[in-house]
């Protein structure tokens, strides 16, 4: 059974940083194309960072403040976020898929979602 798991979520005031992580169990990391996208209330789901070997994309709104990475040896993803700002307020996803890309839909597996709140 394949689980994606995001930790490391919380409440920072703006211009902190957060590291969260995604670790994965039933299945490799370092074969798929891993994802983070993030909701906001009332707001539609929206792509922040994905990678995929060396090839890496960011949602121009986190572009500059934004890593992702991985650990293969740990089966766990992460993402680096520094300069916070009240708008990156959302719930924060992990998803693995074959093709690395921007949208959801080529994404098969998603964890649960870890909450970052960022005070003014």
């Amino acid at each position: 059974q394949v689980q994606l798991v995001e930790s490391g979520g919380g409440l920072v005031q703006a211009g902190g940083s957060l590291r969260l992580s995604c670790a994965a169990s039933g299945l490799t990391l370092s074969r798929y194309a891993m994802g983070w996208f993030r909701q906001a209330p009332g707001k539609e789901r929206e792509f922040v960072a994905a990678r995929s070997g060396g090839s890496v994309y960011y949602a121009d709104s986190v572009k500059g403040r934004c890593t992702i990475s991985r650990d293969n040896a740990k089966n766990t993803v992460f993402l680096q976020m520094n300069s916070l700002k009240p708008e990156d307020t959302a719930v924060y996803y992990c998803a693995a898929g074959s093709l690395l890309a921007t949208w959801q839909q080529e994404y098969d597996y998603w964890g649960q979602g870890t909450q970052v709140t960022v005070s003014s």
